[in-house]
């Protein structure tokens, strides 16, 4: 068995099993989706296809040709290479062990494009103050083998000495063909002129200790990057962490993470690729554009003078054809793709200027652990987000889930929101205060009106939102099959913990949602699962508890919202039409706290705020027991500038509303 089998089974079954759940993860509801509502059933998980020899990382010492680098010259001992003062040319398929020092020389391999030609750096120290100090002009496939217990160092200068009309080679390790490293060693690359590590076909990484300092992207494999393993410490000045750029051909510019440990700081994106990017095992630690601290607006909303200085910088120039061309649309985001985004696996640490999570496609996550805070949307596709299960703990975001479509199938989710906390919209993305550089598009052709794609549904799982703007937001409509969601949020009356252009329909869970009063909104009367909105005639301090008893004295539900509340809306499996329930202030309840919910213990009462009889699918009254039926107030996206009576379930409700005194944001 040749080493990493297990693991690429694992890898396998990983595969098979997320296309299962994808297949299989649609929970029906009183409206069925249209067509376009199941687009994530069709993402295709991509083989990284690594083969044996990319994962062996050994060799036959006994037939190796050995080199010797020595200061300025070099012994080759052995055939397919030949020296040439401080420049070696490999010209044949062989294994080359290279040790020793080269001050100021050059490493070229130029074979048939037939030959497969792997180097062994038994510890080297290479450097090349005008070109690239390894060079892979030609080969079917270069194995670059860092041999165990050793210490390699490949050093480029900031300035290349090119042939008339050429921009290439570009990076301190640069192929023009396959390029695999492997082993266990050592590789340290400073790279002064441009990129790190870089092969125009396919970059292959299964092993190795690597560090990579460039002025521009730290690793870049023009078809696709797969790496299976390794520890990388990546410093990307002026461009991306990792990258994969083709844009010419659909099946290739892919990423895919099937393990290894990354610390990753880039001035511009941390992960980029053209088309998808899986990441299935490892642990990945990011941070761009200066971190979540680097945002657009501070915790009031205002415009942060000087944000945006990596949307600024100046990278290497290169020519239009160059694989090197810089995009104008620089961005910070910290794991990014054109196509779609898979999260199968792993534990996910990012700090982002921008976008924490971003895909022009679609973004589906199926396990893992992503932690983040990010100075603009947490996660954000322009097509369909999905959630089948994992842990994601948004700290710090504008808004903090965003898709055409967003549906939470399982696992937990926390999410800290300057605006919305969910929020699937059509249209351009109206969240740039300021017009910050970076700021998301959705597809033109995505409209709020009549248009069944824009959706939030929840079916399964554990959410917990604090949210300044809109706590859920569906410029479509809302779906609630079942889970745990618990919205704190918003204190401003221009936002409600609630928001829906459509219907909003509850067929089973535990719904719980505390915020202002001026825009709240109940569910629809079409649900099947009966919901209660209250309105207090006075805001109410966070942490005061709300609990919610039957005509027994059982308590349904009791909440500590996080945030003053002047609404609260309460649905769970257990309402029943018909009933009598009154809810309390105050009090005390044992059991066990999540987020303020308690469960599985006692609540001693408080202050009685009323008795209702539920008449109906969905029951709003005030405090003092009048039905809420007039709509009025603004509304449309986040909340704001919709005309009176465009929002179903809102009321203009009594006891004069919350003072919103920060222009409709509270901070974090």
């Amino acid at each position: 068995m040749f080493p990493g089998l297990g693991k690429l089974i694992t890898l396998l079954t990983i595969t098979m099993l997320i296309i299962s759940m994808l297949t299989g993860c649609q929970t029906s509801s009183s409206a069925e989706l249209s067509t376009e509502t199941t687009a994530a059933n069709t993402m295709a998980i991509i083989d990284p296809g690594y083969s044996d020899r990319d994962l062996a990382g050994t060799w036959d010492a006994e037939a190796a040709t050995k080199i010797s680098l020595n200061g300025s010259s070099i012994t080759v001992s052995g055939k397919g290479a030949t020296a040439s003062g401080s420049t070696l040319t490999i010209t044949a398929a062989g294994v080359y062990v290279l040790s020793g020092t080269l001050a100021d020389g050059q490493i070229i391999v130029d074979a048939a494009d037939s030959d497969k030609v792997q180097i062994v750096l038994n510890g080297v120290s290479i450097t090349c103050p005008d070109s690239a100090p390894i060079y892979v002009k030609q080969a079917d496939k270069v194995f670059l083998t860092l041999a165990d217990v050793t210490k390699n160092t490949v050093t480029d200068g900031s300035a290349y000495t090119l042939a008339d009309g050429e921009d290439e080679p570009n990076a301190a390790i640069f192929s023009k063909d396959d390029l695999t490293i492997n082993g266990t060693g050592a590789l340290i690359v400073n790279a002064n002129y441009n990129n790190g590590i870089a092969s125009k076909d396919d970059l292959v990484i299964t092993g190795g200790t690597i560090t990579v300092t460039a002025v521009n992207d730290s690793l870049r494999g023009r078809d696709s990057v797969a790496i299976y393993d390794g520890v990388f410490v990546i410093n990307a000045a002026q461009g991306d962490g990792i990258q994969s750029n083709n844009d010419e051909d659909t099946e290739k510019g892919w990423i895919s993470i099937d393990g290894g440990t990354f610390d990753i700081t880039a001035g511009n994106d941390g992960i980029q690729a053209e088309t998808v990017l899986q990441i299935t095992d490892g642990t990945v630690t990011i941070k761009t554009g200066g971190g979540s601290a680097n945002a657009s607006t501070d915790s009031q909303g205002n415009e942060q003078r000087g944000w945006g200085r990596w949307d600024n910088q100046t990278n290497p120039v290169a020519t239009e054809d160059s694989t090197d061309t810089s995009d104008s649309s620089d961005s910070a985001k910290g794991i990014t793709a054109g196509t779609a985004i898979y999260v199968i696996g792993g534990n996910i640490n990012i700090d982002s200027s921008d976008d924490s999570v971003h895909s022009n496609g679609d973004v589906t996550i199926s396990a893992g652990t992503l932690t983040i805070s990010s100075g603009d949307d947490g996660i954000h596709a322009d097509s369909a987000l999905m959630v089948d299960s994992g842990d994601i703990d948004i700290s710090q975001s504008y808004e903090g889930l965003e898709g055409t479509s967003i549906t939470v199938n399982g696992g937990n989710i926390q999410v800290t929101a300057k605006d919305d906390g969910f929020n699937a919209a059509g249209g351009n993305d109206g969240s740039a205060l300021g017009g910050r550089p970076g700021e998301n598009n959705f597809t033109g052709e995505n409209s709020s009106d009549g248009n069944e794609s824009i959706f939030i549904r929840i079916t399964d799982g554990y959410i917990a939102i604090n949210a300044s703007g809109d706590g859920i937001d569906s410029n479509g409509s809302l779906y609630v099959d079942g889970g745990t969601v618990l919205v704190n949020g918003p204190t401003n009356n221009g936002n409600g913990p609630l928001d829906y252009n459509g219907i909003a329909e509850i067929t089973g869970g535990t719904f719980t949602a505390a915020g202002s009063s001026g825009m709240a909104q109940n569910f629809s009367d079409s649900s099947s699962q009966n919901s209660l909105l209250v309105a207090y005639s006075s805001v109410q301090e966070a942490g005061t508890l709300v609990s919610l008893l039957d005509e027994s004295g059982k308590t349904i539900l009791s909440f500590a919202p996080a945030k003053d509340y002047q609404s609260i809306v309460i649905s769970t499996p257990e309402l029943e039409q018909g009933k009598t329930y009154t809810l309390y202030s105050g009090g005390s309840a044992s059991g066990e706290n999540t987020d303020g919910l308690y469960t599985d213990g006692n609540y001693s009462a408080g202050t009685k705020v009323i008795s209702v009889t539920l008449s109906g699918a969905a029951t709003s009254i005030s405090d003092t027991g009048e039905q809420i039926t007039r709509m009025s107030g603004p509304g449309g996206m986040g909340g704001r500038g919709a005309p009176d009576g465009a929002r179903p379930g809102m009321g203009r409700l009594k006891g004069g509303p919350m003072e919103d005194d920060n222009q409709g944001n509270d901070g974090f």
